[in-house]
């Protein structure tokens, strides 16, 4: 069964955030790691992704810079900031919240 992009599209930040809970990244990377952990079901497309990017680091939540010059390829990444991390864990029970709901309102037995 394929997860409807509908779905997770208004979870885009938290997604990102969550990534870069992990360490620093870069959007590729970040894409790869989306795709991998969701079996190739669902993937960022670039415009979102970078658009979230600039989202997130207008509102302070990441903060960007240029790195990977040692391996050749300088790519910019992007790390999570405290109010990024405070962010994160607010969006995780507000997810937990709703899903609590909609299991309960689409479950069949009553």
């Amino acid at each position: 069964m394929s997860i409807t992009a509908d779905l997770i599209r208004g979870h885009t930040e938290t997604i990102i955030l969550a990534q870069l809970m992990r360490g620093d990244t870069y959007g590729y990377e970040i894409n790869k790691t989306v795709r991998r952990i969701s079996d190739s079901r669902y993937e960022l497309k670039e415009a979102t992704l970078y658009s979230a990017f600039r989202r997130l680091e207008d509102t302070g939540q990441i903060e960007s810079y240029w790195g990977g010059e040692a391996t050749g390829a300088r790519r910019r990444y992007y790390r999570i900031t405290p109010l990024g991390r405070q962010t994160y864990a607010q969006q995780i029970e507000l997810w937990e919240e709703a899903k609590s709901i909609i299991d309960k309102l689409i479950e069949t037995e009553a």
